[in-house]
Parts: C-alpha cells; structure tokens; sequence
C-alpha cells in the first residue's frame, strides 16, 4: 500500500467527517453498526437483433448450467446450443432451454458454427486449456470456467490464443466482479486496515455432495457417456461412472480443493490488493475420510508467502480446507492488516478495528515496585501513545449488497457482455486468470513433492 494511503490518512478522515456526519460509512464507532447498502450503476442500451449476443455453453454438468442461467439474466443474451458427452445432459439442456436449440457431443461443432458469438466451457479442468485456445482460433469469444488451466505450463499458450484472436476471454470465477469485492479494495486503498500482514481463508462441508460425491444417473453406459472422448490425452483406463461424474476426484481430471476452491480466494485476494500473487507455498494435508477411489485429500492446508510490492507490503495467506468438518461447515476470508481486520463476502465486506495498546498493562507492571510502577506510567502518558483520534477510528462498520442485488454470478456476466460489446477488458482476463491458477496449483505441487515451491508470479512461472 502506498504512503498516500496509510493509517493517517484514514485516520484524519475518520475524524474529520465524525464532525459533520455521524452516520459516515468512515465511522466505525457506531454502537448499532447498522449495515450500509452497497450500489452498483448499470448501463443498459436498447438492443435490435443484430445486437443479440448468441451464447453455446460446451460443457452442460452442475456448473455449466448455473452459468448459463445467470447469463441469461443479462439483456440481450440468448442460447443456441449446448454440448456434452452425456446424452443426458443433451436432454436436461433442450428441457431448459428449449427443444429447438442445437445439441451435439463434439464441441467442435459448436466452434464451426457461425450464429454463435461466444461460448461457455465449463468442461472437467483437463480439457480448458484445448478447447479454449479452439474457441479463440475459431473467432469465439470466451468465458472459461475457473481454474483456468490444469497445469502451469498451459496458460502461456491461452494468452498468446486470446491476444492474437482479439476476442474476449474471460475467466470464470464468478465472485470477482461482486459489489464484495469492489468495496473491499475501495477500502483497502483507503487503508482502513493499515497494512496487510495475514490473509485467513478457510472452507469447512460436512456432506457427501460438498465433498464431490455427486450422483449418477441411472442410464449411464457406455452408450450415453462417450467416456473415450472424456479421457482426451489422460491415461486410458476401462469405463468408471465415478470418473466421469465425479470427475474432481480425480487428478488426472481436476485439480483438487486448490483448483476448486482456492482459486476463488486468490482471484480476490489478487484483485482486492492489486497483486501478482505469492512466490512461494508450503502445502500438508491428506484423504482422511471420503476414501472412495479418489486420489486426491479431502483436508488441504497450504502457506503462502506474498513477497512486498508497491501496493502491499510483506505478509503470508493460510488457506484450508475440511471435506470432513464435524462442526458442520462455513467458511471465511478474512484479510487482517496492522490496524484492523476486514471480512469479504460476494454480498458483503465487514471491517473491524480495534485499538492497538501501547501502554503497559498491570501484567508486565507487577514485578516492579509501586513507585516504579507510577513513573512508568508517566513516562508513557508523556508520550501520548494513545490518541483520541485513534481512538476514534476503531470498532465495526459492515457494507451490505440490497435485497434486490442480482448476485456476484450476474455481475461477472454482465461484465463479459459488456466487455463484449463495447471492446472493452474484462476484469479477469487469462494473465489475470493465470496468476490466480497458478498460486492455487502450488498448492497441488507442494503437497505432491512433500517440500515448498516456488513461484515467479510476475512472469507465471514456476521456479
């Protein structure tokens, strides 16, 4: 964080509007710390049919359709086709959205066409890499689902893809453009926790379908599931319902709890803090309950080290993860600085401050005498250590997205169209979206070499 921005700074602005308003977001005394709403402009154009943004969405499981739908919240937005190796999933899409879309199981169909605009890949981690550098050839725009890339050495190759395509690609974790996320590093630009030094993040699920046991339908075979296809350049292996449905086990396919879970964190980590991310992980952990044919843990903890940059100084991010939560679940990400802490959620960010005592209490003062006690004690008032002002600018202030908000999912849509249509960059594209896979997949790499790794994450390579 820049000089501009310190605990001063905030401090004096706290202060000084405590005068005028006693109701300013910048107070955070308040006794009854009544949420504030969070707001968002959109801007909205007519559209003409030629305007209409035709979508396809190449990968019709659980994610895939939930993007879907919140893309179709956006105006001027419509499905064409939709594809998956599941006939099933063919069948669920024209019950969704009408029996007149197109469904093929060869995603090379959809790219060939020419009423589609732009696609949505939300296919198993090990394909994101091919068909979006397809995509981006084929004259596609692009929303890829989130990690971008399986491995580290794929995301090069997405770049120069989009670059050289000058299409739009964006990838999908959908909580980065929230109204969360956008008062967080408002907030964190105004120093409102002084400088970071810790970011805590953790997600605990105690159920089977948190811990990625989805269901099987009861039709697939071999007839309804083009399993050879899903396979792609990983190793062959006979026919494995598992596999394919529950495809994040399995680390031929997926990237575990990191690329799943993790990288949400760091794409807001990132973009809260304006970082290239850390250069350094630490990961342990193990498969301690769901023991169901995964090769991948079901518990993750890995340290990171974010090194100083102009916009934050030194600190470190602990990140976990408990497939196997007895208390029942939750989760957090909590960024904690010199001066405060500051909860961040897609709908809301709560700032907590408190004031850092730097007078000696009775515990260190016992083994002295009493009069040794007293000139302690007044040495330390002379210098005035605690402030009024200080004072002043501490307790809890909660920002809070309104009832009617669309969601997190919404916004990153609205993004993408936007971007779409007015040329514009979209808030997370694949350098952005590198960055955010790569620190999540240290994780992987740490635990399976059983030592830390590190990372350049300026240039996105591993070291």
């Amino acid at each position: 964080m820049s000089q501009k921005n310190s605990r001063r700074s905030f401090i004096k602005r706290a202060s000084l509007t405590s005068a005028a308003i006693s109701t300013t977001p910048f107070i955070l005394a308040a006794s009854t710390n009544e949420p504030q709403l969070l707001q968002r402009a959109y801007s909205f154009q007519g559209f003409s049919i030629n305007d209409q943004i035709n979508i396809a969405l190449i990968g019709t499981g659980i994610q895939g359709i939930y993007d879907t739908q919140a893309a179709l919240q956006v105006t001027g937005v419509k499905i064409v086709a939709a594809c998956d190796l599941y006939t099933g999933r063919l069948e669920r899409a024209k019950e969704l959205w009408g029996g007149d879309i197109f469904v093929t199981r060869d995603y090379r169909e959809i790219l060939q066409r020419k009423d589609i605009d732009a696609v949505l890949i939300a296919t198993p981690d090990h394909w994101h890499q091919t068909i979006t550098v397809a995509a981006l050839k084929a004259g596609k725009h692009v929303y890829c689902e989130k990690p971008m890339v399986q491995n580290f050495n794929e995301g090069q190759e997405i770049i120069k893809a989009q670059q050289a395509s000058g299409k739009i690609c964006q990838i999908g974790s959908q909580g980065m453009a929230s109204l969360g996320n956008e008062k967080a590093k408002e907030l964190y630009e105004d120093g409102a926790i002084g400088d970071i030094v810790m970011l805590d993040m953790y997600n605990d699920r105690y159920s089977a379908e948190g811990a990625w046991q989805y269901p099987v339908p009861t039709d697939a075979n071999k007839k309804t599931v083009d399993f050879d296809t899903f396979l792609g350049k990983t190793p062959k292996v006979p026919y494995d319902n598992n596999r394919f449905f529950r495809w994040r086990n399995y680390k031929d396919y997926g990237t575990g709890v990191a690329g799943d879970l993790f990288v949400h964190a760091f794409s807001t980590l990132n973009y809260v803090i304006s970082s290239d991310g850390p250069n350094r992980a630490l990961a342990t952990g193990g498969l301690r309950y769901w023991k169901d044919g995964r090769d991948v843990p079901d518990v993750s903890i890995t340290l990171y080290d974010y090194p100083k940059t102009e916009t934050h100084a030194p600190f470190n991010a602990a990140f976990r993860i408990n497939f196997i939560a007895g208390s029942g679940g939750g989760g957090g990400f909590k960024l904690i600085g010199t001066e405060g802490e500051m909860e961040v959620g897609q709908n809301s960010v709560t700032v907590n401050r408190s004031k850092l005592s730097m007078e000696p209490s009775g515990y260190s003062m016992i083994s002295f005498t009493e009069d040794m006690q007293a000139q302690i004690r007044k040495e330390y008032a002379s210098k005035k250590l605690n402030t009024r002002a200080g004072s002043l600018a501490t307790g809890s202030s909660t920002w809070q997205a309104p009832r009617d908000y669309k969601g997190a999912h919404y916004d990153h849509f609205f993004n993408f169209f936007s971007s779409i249509r007015n040329k514009e960059k979209v808030i997370q594209d694949p350098k952005f979206g590198l960055r955010a896979a790569g620190a999540a997949l240290l994780a992987n790499e740490s635990y399976s070499r059983k030592q830390p790794v590190n990372w350049n994450p300026k240039e996105m390579k591993l070291m």
